[in-house]
Parts: structure tokens; C-alpha cells; sequence
């Protein structure tokens, strides 16, 4: 298995990957909202990204970016995780989530965090194993 940033060859598979995402999340995303997200992850300054690649093949992404806090002036933010269906079991989440937080060693950040629905089972079995789960509740506040 190979984690790297993405490159523009990387497209179509993100793509397929990035709509599994979200449709396991039940957030529909725009033709125009894939490619927007595709442009600021190979730009690589607010918003960045790292791939699992397992024989050439795109199997697992991350997006995450830094931001800073009352608290802290530098936090990562793990934002979406995603492996194929097909890849599962065979450690792809647990590297992303390793290589994610090696990027936030080298960066300097002191906090590294991700959030999801308390009823994603399988991957909070290994959310469990790699990070300590604090018992937070996620509010989202309508701004349309």
C-alpha cells in the first residue's frame, strides 16, 4: 500500500470514492462541488488530501485541513475518510489515519480529531483502537 498526496491522474477514482463518501452520509454533492473540492485538494493550501493506492489503484482517501483554536494555533481536523468497499479489512483506514497524523506531527499541530455518526459501527471499532473517543455531540446550525 502506498499513501500519497493526489495527483491529476487521480480524478476518476477520487471521484468514485469522494461520491461513496457521500452518499454513506447521505449528502448529495453537485457535479460542480466534486470538481471545486478536486481543484482546492490538488491546490493543497486550505483543504489537503492523501490516497491509499494498493496495485496502482486509488482504494482509500482523507481530506483534512489545519485551523487554529482559542486553545491551540494549530489543530488538524481529519474530515472525511473513505475506503472502497471492496478494500476493506485490509488496513487501508488505519494508514490513512496514521498518515494523516504524521502530516499533523510535521506541521506542528498538538491536536488531531474527526468526527462521525455515532451509528458507523464498523469504523468506530477502529476509532476506538487508534484515538480516544471524549463523548462529543455534533450540532449543525442551518445558515441558508
Amino acid at each position: 500500500m502506498k499513501i500519497s498526496r493526489f495527483r491529476a491522474g487521480d480524478w476518476s477514482e477520487w471521484r468514485e470514492l469522494a461520491m461513496g463518501y457521500k452518499e454513506f452520509y447521505q449528502t448529495p454533492t453537485s457535479d460542480k462541488e466534486y470538481e471545486i473540492a478536486w481543484a482546492r485538494l490538488l491546490e493543497g493550501t486550505e483543504v489537503l488530501g492523501l490516497g491509499a493506492k494498493v496495485e496502482g489503484k486509488l482504494v482509500g482517501i482523507a481530506h483534512f485541513l489545519f485551523h487554529t483554536t482559542i486553545w491551540s494555533p494549530r489543530t488538524c481536523y481529519l474530515q472525511d475518510l473513505f475506503t472502497a468497499q471492496e478494500s476493506r479489512g485490509l488496513g487501508v483506514a488505519r494508514e490513512l489515519i496514521n498518515a494523516v497524523a504524521d502530516q499533523a506531527k510535521l506541521s506542528g499541530a498538538d491536536r488531531y480529531y474527526w468526527n462521525t455518526q455515532e451509528e458507523n459501527e464498523t469504523a468506530r471499532i477502529l476509532y476506538d483502537k487508534v484515538a480516544k473517543y471524549r463523548g462529543f455531540i455534533r450540532y449543525d446550525f442551518p445558515l441558508e
